[in-house]
């Protein structure tokens, strides 16, 4: 498998995740989306959109969104199952994921922040406050969630990792980065420190990828 993706691009490290726990081996392609490296026509030939990630797996087109790509990879590689199998269960996992990946994550992506900065003017601190905002809107909907319909255990749902942690954990790792903090948020704090003791999960941060900023 080809993994096509970036140290800062959360919807990678969502996938990186899902690679690991579920033990596949993958080569990662760095494009850089922060120098425009989405818009050359070699990555618009594997994914018109301009986005990572996209995933080559076999036979077939790359694969793209991380939504699509995770579940892909729980239909054709079901163990470990990161999806309940109850049918309510499985809904939960999905709609919590989606709060980061429909709601939240969106706003964050380059093509958001350049829009913002080009059309309204906005300087580097205000794009951050920005970004800063919605992801903090995720999380605490997400924390809302997470307490209201507790299942037992120190994941978000239950006691082993599922979709809904990958896309938390991701959010987080932007958040922390700008410097948001879990202050009122103790669900998503329980669930950031099972994620922080898994090296799954922490392998796949994006300070710890190529090319990424030294802290």
């Amino acid at each position: 498998m080809i993994l096509y993706g970036h140290w800062r691009s959360l919807a990678a490290m969502r996938v990186r995740i899902a690679l690991a726990l579920k033990g596949l081996a993958y080569e990662e392609r760095s494009i850089d989306i922060l120098g425009g490296g989405q818009f050359a026509p070699g990555f618009l030939a594997l994914n018109p959109q301009a986005a990572v990630p996209a995933l080559e797996a076999g036979d077939g087109p790359p694969l793209f969104q991380s939504l699509a790509i995770l579940e892909w990879l729980e239909e054709t590689h079901p163990a470990p199952p990161l999806l309940p199998k109850d049918a309510r269960g499985r809904a939960r996992v999905r709609a919590l994921a989606l709060i980061s990946a429909a709601d939240s994550h969106p706003l964050l992506v380059p093509r958001v922040r350049d829009r913002l900065a080009r059309q309204f003017g906005a300087g580097e601190a205000a794009i951050t406050a920005w970004s800063v905002h919605w992801m903090a809107t995720g999380l605490r909907a997400t924390e809302a969630h997470l307490a209201r319909d507790a299942v037992p255990g120190p994941w978000s749902h239950g006691g082993a990792p599922t979709l809904a942690d990958l896309f938390l954990y991701s959010l987080y790792a932007g958040y922390e980065q700008r410097g948001g903090s879990l202050d009122g948020m103790p669900n998503i704090a329980r669930v950031v420190a099972a994620c922080e003791a898994d090296p799954c999960f922490t392998a796949a941060h994006p300070l710890r990828q190529p090319g990424a900023p030294r802290r």
